[in-house]
């Protein structure tokens, strides 16, 4: 790829403290690789992957080469959570099936809090680094194979 990437990060901000976490993580790794990104916020998990459609739309001249999903969703008392994890998991997996898009998954699907921070945390798990280098991975194999990124 003769430019750098640009992104687009699409965070849920259901869960504050634990979006800020994954995207201080994004915001790093995106820097360090030397990509961009714009930032797009949307309520919750479920509303992930249509965020993700209307970037892969977008016809104004800027299209993204790549996106980074930064979310969470927590365990509670009723089947919602069960829901939310594998409609907003399917709904990644299909865009990215049917566009040859690259996506990085950092949607958490946590028992409790306690486990969300910790994995979003930079200073632990971080996985919204993790998110970005997927994408990145992503792009790069598109590249390889000839295919826009």
């Amino acid at each position: 790829m003769s430019k750098a990437p640009h992104l687009m990060f699409v965070e849920a901000r259901y869960y504050e403290d634990v979006s800020d976490h994954l995207l201080a993580g994004a915001h790093q790794a995106a820097e360090q690789a030397g990509v961009s990104y714009e930032i797009v916020n949307v309520p919750g998990a479920l509303e992930i992957p249509a965020a993700v459609k209307i970037g892969l739309s977008r016809k104004n001249g800027q299209s993204y080469d790549g996106f980074v999903a930064l979310g969470c969703i927590i365990r509670g008392e009723t089947s919602h959570y069960d829901i939310v994890c594998e409609e907003s998991a399917r709904g990644l997996t299909q865009l990215s099936l049917d566009h040859n898009a690259a996506i990085g998954n950092a949607i958490l699907t946590c028992e409790n809090k306690a486990q969300a921070i910790v994995r979003a945390d930079p200073s632990q798990k971080n996985k919204g680094a993790d998110a970005v280098h997927a994408a990145l991975a992503l792009i790069d194999l598109k590249t390889k194979y000839g295919l826009e990124a």
